[in-house]
């Protein structure tokens, strides 16, 4: 056999002369060597087939047999998981029970109505028991409502073995001083109760203080946990048991027909049943299917097919072998040739030294559209030149026949047999036999239309693009990271900072160094050393810009980016914003004028109320000081009553500058002023200010503030102004509806939230008992110039949400309703604070002023 290989080696290496004469050296060997050859090799074939099949069919059963035993020990496990979770959770709720039992006083009628709750939750429970330290029976329940008479011959008759007994050696009174010794829970061995049911029971332990005051029993019969506790589909696929410690059956989810063992099954696993303990075993039982391997039809099939192969090769193998051998060589050399050919994209042309052409490839002619016998033999014009290009052609090809043709060749046009022209480039090469004799040229011919055209549209796409950049109001210009070179500047750029990188510099907001000689990279982010790739993922924020020279405000945009040569850029896009600053600078100003205006509108409004409350004090210090006078000239006052009547002038005097001074701080011109405020400060005074006007309406007001809010970056004159304006609104739209003193009542809550839109907030809320508002007005609540009002401006809402929204916060309003009727209205709005800093926990700060 190893000269036969050896002989096949030699037969595929070697040239096709070799491999003839090597073929005729075969032809010539003995006959008993070909017989052999032809009669051992199939043989040999079909021995280690059948061997391959044998083996296929062994490992195949063995691995039946494995995903068996795999898939009864998997349903084994699943079913001991299912069993011991549930015991485990009823352990816990016999836990509880008895945590009652032992915390709380002793309560029988509670204890039965517990258990009956847990027996009717979970079924597998068939009783459970109360016994005290003496094992007498206090109270038990059955799954059916079945209670225990409180006589003990009673008791003994009816539960009779489930009841522990000192002195006997019964599995229920094992368990009792086993669970009372260990002071935890333990269940006891399967045994057969009065009504002949094995069942098994939980003890679980009363203990105070290490006192033992009595024993909870729970009863599980064991067909119950077999029939409730095993999942179905682990039942349908496998029989499922449980046996005591000895091996006997005691429950099984099968019905064994008469004379059939269980235990003769093939496949079996056996595990632990009860979360402590082995007072149970769960054994999942299953059956092999897989047959003999002898007595398999299939294999017997395979052994027959083997035999009828050996034969069939005895006969063929001899006539074919040759033919074979001839075909295969053919078809291999027709194939390699083939393939060659038609992998390349470049079209082949060779020409002998006349200009004959004596070879072309598919690759050529599918570029010219001719076939090869259309072009083979043909002398110059070629049909595949244009005809208004034949002297040039004839040019180039005399030249390339003459070995003139440069060495990075020719740039030629083209004719397809349809007549289309095409471009092309040619690359010419002699062609030397094996005695060094130029024998032609070959000619390599590659289509570059596309490779042009496409050239010529980027040409032209970025003669577009420079165009539209050179177009923009916008300066844009790219700048070399590394090298600190500009390498592009639109027509802006130029305009605004001239051709060199400074400008870059001041608008990417980088130190400029004043020094024209110094390193370059001292002025430009030297980012060399990180990744490029995380460079150009990163999206700068936007930002504004103040050019100093040119007195202009500019949006820059900056982008890190990859360069055509490779080089880590950055592009950086600056648009003039200049008159929108200033507009946005007149709008802040007008804005604050109409706050100013709101509030001086507002104590306007409050006038008549604010001279009331002025009147009062000043009436007690006219009447103070006109006694103090009749009494001095009378002579009938004495020095302690002089000053306590000038302490008093001098309070009432206080109580009116207050007032002045409020009012003068509520409406005095200031510029807008963001500062750490607190949320009770600014309802404080908001209320102080608000209950002049709420006394004159006889409208009173409650407050409820929470404790531990986190303080506000806020203006608080700002939004003192807003909660003054909600509050005279709200009195104001009571005043109007003249509703009943019960119902002239405003609610003034301020208390922390969290919502998924806002994060976490500050919401104040004032709600009111009036007559709400209409769908109409509701719409367009906060437009400009609109009021409901006889004389109102319509001024006042729009300006609150404006200031609410320029703290970055909300407003809305909504009706309340008492079923389908209105029942007042409420205004919300909300204020941010830093997250995280929210720790209120709301307590009741109420303040009522009438």
């Amino acid at each position: 056999m190893q000269h036969l290989l050896n002989f096949g080696k030699r037969l595929r290496r070697s040239p096709s002369y070799e491999r003839r004469l090597l073929g005729r050296w075969w032809r010539r060997q003995s006959p008993t060597l070909q017989d052999r050859y032809a009669t051992l090799a199939p043989l040999a074939s079909v021995l280690l087939f059948l061997a391959a099949i044998i083996s296929a069919f062994w490992y195949l059963r063995n691995e039946e047999f494995q995903r068996a035993g795999d898939a009864v020990r998997r349903d084994t496990e699943v079913a001991q998981q299912h069993i011991r979770l549930r015991l485990i959770d009823n352990e816990e709720q016999l836990g509880r029970i008895a945590q009652e039992l032992v915390v709380h006083r002793p309560d029988r009628n509670e204890f039965l109505r517990d258990a009956a709750d847990l027996i009717r939750e979970r079924p597998e429970i068939s009783r459970v028991y109360w016994l005290d330290s003496a094992r007498t029976v206090v109270a038990t329940q059955s799954a059916h409502g079945y209670r225990i008479d409180n006589d003990p011959a009673v008791i003994v008759k009816q539960l009779g073995q489930a009841l522990p007994r000192e002195g006997t050696d019964s599995a229920a009174e094992y368990a009792f001083r086993n669970a009372r010794k260990a002071r935890d829970t333990v269940y006891s061995e399967a045994f057969a109760n009065n009504a002949n049911t094995q069942v098994v029971q939980v003890h679980v332990p009363l203990m105070v203080r290490n006192v033992f005051l009595g024993m909870l029993v729970a009863e599980y019969p064991v067909d119950s946990l077999i029939r409730m506790l095993v999942p179905d589909d682990v039942s349908r696929r496998h029989a499922v048991s449980l046996l005591d410690p000895s091996g006997r059956l005691l429950a099984s989810t099968v019905m064994l027909m008469p004379g059939q063992d269980l235990h003769a099954a093939t496949l079996s696993h056996d595990v632990p049943a009860l979360p402590s303990g082995n007072a149970l075993m769960l054994r999942g039982q299953g059956y092999r299917t897989a047959g003999g391997l002898v007595g398999n039809t299939l294999f017997w099939l395979v052994v027959a097919l083997s035999v009828l192969t050996v034969g069939t090769l005895l006969i063929t193998w001899r006539h074919m072998r040759r033919r074979s051998q001839m075909q295969a060589a053919l078809v291999l050399e027709a194939n390699f040739r083939r393939a060659m050919e038609n992998s390349m994209l470049t079209g082949m042309r060779a020409m002998d030294l006349e200009g004959r052409i004596t070879y072309v490839n598919p690759a050529f002619c599918e570029m010219t559209g001719f076939s090869e016998h259309e072009l083979l033999g043909r002398k110059p014009p070629f049909p595949y030149w244009p005809p208004d290009r034949l002297e040039e052609a004839h040019r180039l090809l005399q030249q390339e026949l003459d070995g003139r043709s440069p060495a990075g060749g020719l740039e030629i046009k083209a004719m397809h047999k349809s007549g289309q022209l095409f471009d092309a480039r040619m690359y010419v090469s002699p062609l030397v036999d094996p005695k060094g004799q130029q024998t032609g040229w070959m000619t390599s011919m590659t289509n570059i239309t596309d490779t042009k055209r496409v050239r010529d549209q980027l040409a032209a796409s970025h003669e577009r693009f420079t165009t539209v950049l050179e177009g923009l109001d916008a300066a844009v210009s790219v700048l070399s990271v590394q090298q600190g070179e500009l390498l592009f500047a639109n027509r802006s750029y130029r305009l605004w900072f001239g051709g060199d990188a400074l400008g870059h510099a001041l608008l990417a907001g980088d130190d400029v160094d004043e020094n024209p000689d110094a390193d370059s990279d001292d002025s430009i982010e030297n980012m060399g050393g990180l990744a490029t790739q995380a460079l150009t993922e990163i999206n700068a924020d936007p930002r504004e810009v103040l050019i100093e020279p040119l007195k202009k405000w500019f949006d820059v945009r900056v982008r890190y980016l990859q360069w055509t040569d490779g080089r880590l850029v950055q592009m950086l896009i600056a648009t003039d914003v200049t008159a929108r600053r200033h507009a946005e600078s007149q709008a802040a100003s007008q804005s604050e004028k109409a706050q100013v205006t709101s509030r001086l509108v507002t104590m306007g409004e409050m006038a008549s109320s604010v001279a009331h409350e002025l009147n009062q004090p000043l009436t007690a210090i006219a009447n103070y000081c006109n006694g103090m006078v009749s009494r001095v000239k009378n002579g009938t006052i004495e020095r302690d009553d002089l000053i306590a009547a000038l302490d008093k002038t001098s309070r009432q005097a206080q109580r009116a500058g207050q007032i002045i001074h409020r009012i003068r701080a509520f409406v005095k011109r200031s510029e807008p002023q963001r500062q750490e405020a607190s949320a009770q400060t600014i309802v404080d005074d908001a209320v102080e200010l608000a209950s002049i006007e709420l006394r004159r309406r006889r409208v009173s007001i409650h407050t409820y503030v929470a404790q531990r809010l986190p303080p506000l970056m806020v203006d608080p004159i700002l939004i003192e102004q807003v909660v003054l304006n909600l509050l005279r609104n709200a009195a104001e739209a009571i005043d109007l509806a003249k509703l009943p003193l019960a119902r002239r009542n405003i609610e003034l809550r301020v208390v922390p939230r969290h919502t998924a839109e806002e994060g976490d907030v500050i919401e104040f809320r004032v709600s009111d008992m009036g007559p709400g508002i209409k769908p109409d007005v509701l719409s367009r609540l906060y437009e400009a110039f609109f009021s409901t009002k006889p004389e109102g401006l319509g001024i006042g809402l729009s300006l609150c949400r404006s200031i609410i929204e320029s703290h970055r916060g909300r407003m809305r309003a909504e009706n309340l309703y008492n079923g389908s009727l209105v029942a007042g209205c409420s205004f919300v709005f909300t204020l941010p604070v830093e997250s995280g800093r929210i720790e209120a926990q709301p307590s009741p700060n109420t303040a009522v002023i009438s």
